[in-house]
């Protein structure tokens, strides 16, 4: 092989695995936002949760449009986890596909909300929809929809 075409190969090699690392940094930076929220539900302490979404966001739970996350946080999260005695999510799983500075994930997992008040257990099954956009080399959760089952 001349050099010409070595040197060729070489640059695309580098190419390829160049973008391929970055694609495998970015869905483990998607995944980690996703983490993070889910971490701080199950803590119930959703004070840090706000910077995991962008300030345009919009929130679909169970068919219904719940607005940005802020009014969604300020309006439904937090009178509603005030009532909760423990949230858990168990069987989380997570699909990511990354395509330049856009993100869609898929999450499925089972969760059991105890209510403080009376102990009272519910079990749910769960799926969630998520769109990210990469802003300021940050992964921002734009679109979420979940929609749960017993």
């Amino acid at each position: 092989m001349n050099f010409v075409k070595k040197r060729f190969l070489l640059i695309m090699l580098i190419i390829i695995s160049t973008t391929a690392f970055s694609q495998t940094t970015d869905v483990e930076a998607v995944k980690s936002v996703l983490k993070k929220y889910n971490e701080a539900t199950q803590k119930m302490d959703l004070s840090n949760t706000k910077q995991l979404f962008a300030t345009n966001s919009q929130i679909f739970e169970s068919g219904g449009s719940e607005g940005s996350y802020e009014h969604y946080f300020d309006h439904h999260l937090a009178p509603e986890f005030k009532e909760f005695k423990s949230f858990t999510i168990t069987d989380y799983k997570v699909e990511t596909v990354v395509e330049s500075t856009l993100a869609y994930a898929i999450e499925t997992y089972n969760y059991t909300i105890v209510i403080a008040k009376d102990n009272k257990e519910f079990k749910r099954k769960c799926v969630v929809t998520s769109v990210l956009k990469k802003e300021n080399d940050e992964w921002k959760i734009v679109i979420s929809h979940n929609s749960s089952r017993k």
